[in-house]
C-alpha cells in the first residue's frame, strides 16, 4: 500500500468522520482498555478490518450499524461513570451493544437507552457532557459528510439555519462546530 493511498484515505476519513478513524479508535482503546479485536467485536467489524481502517489502508465504514455502534461506544467512553464501572459491568454493557442492531432511528434508541441507564450525562448532552460531540456523533453515525451536505442543500432555501447546523456539525471540523455552538447557544 502506497503512502499516497494511505494519506488519501486518512483525508477521506477526516472529511467523512471528522478525523482519521485511527484517532477515534485509539481513543476508545485507551479509554476502555480494550484490544483491537475486542473493539472490533463490539462494533461488529472483523479484527483485520479495524486494523485496515486504523492504518488508512481502507477509508470507509460502509455498514450504518457499525457507525451507529461507534457513536454509542464513543458516548459511553466519554462518560466518566461508565469508565469507572467495575470491569464486569462495563463488559456487560458493551456485550449488550453487540447484540443490538442500531441503524437509523434505532441508533437513537440505543443512545437514549444508554442515557436512560443513568450513565450518560443529563440534559441530552452526550460525550461526557459535550453537546457538540454528541450532535456530531449522531449525525456522523447516520450519514456521510457528503450526504449531510446534500441534505443541507435541499434545506437551504426554506430552512437556512437548519441547513447550517447540518453542515457545521456534520461536515466541519469540531473546532468550527464548537465556535458555532458558542455563537448560537451560549
Amino acid at each position: 500500500m502506497s503512502d499516497d493511498v494511505v494519506m488519501r484515505n486518512r483525508a477521506l476519513q477526516t472529511e467523512w468522520y471528522g478525523e482519521p478513524l485511527g484517532d477515534r479508535f485509539r481513543r476508545l482503546l485507551d479509554r476502555l482498555t480494550l484490544s483491537q479485536a475486542q473493539l472490533a467485536d463490539v462494533l461488529g467489524l472483523s479484527a483485520p478490518m479495524i486494523s485496515q481502517l486504523m492504518s488508512g489502508v481502507r477509508a470507509k465504514i460502509s455498514n450504518p450499524a457499525v457507525l451507529a455502534r461507534l457513536a454509542v461506544v464513543e458516548q459511553m467512553a466519554a462518560d466518566p461513570a461508565f469508565v469507572v464501572m467495575p470491569p464486569a459491568a462495563r463488559a456487560e454493557e458493551l456485550a449488550r451493544l453487540v447484540h443490538e442492531t442500531p441503524t437509523g432511528s434505532s441508533s437513537t434508541v440505543a443512545i437514549n437507552a444508554h442515557a436512560g441507564s443513568g450513565s450518560a450525562p443529563a440534559g441530552g448532552e452526550g460525550a461526557g457532557g459535550d453537546p457538540v460531540a454528541a450532535v456530531q456523533g449522531v449525525l456522523r453515525a447516520v450519514a456521510s459528510a457528503a450526504e449531510l451536505d446534500g441534505a443541507a442543500k435541499v434545506l437551504d432555501a426554506d430552512y437556512p439555519a437548519l441547513a447550517e447546523v447540518l453542515r457545521v456539525y456534520g461536515t466541519f471540523k469540531t473546532a468550527d462546530a464548537r465556535a458555532h455552538y458558542e455563537r448560537t447557544v451560549r
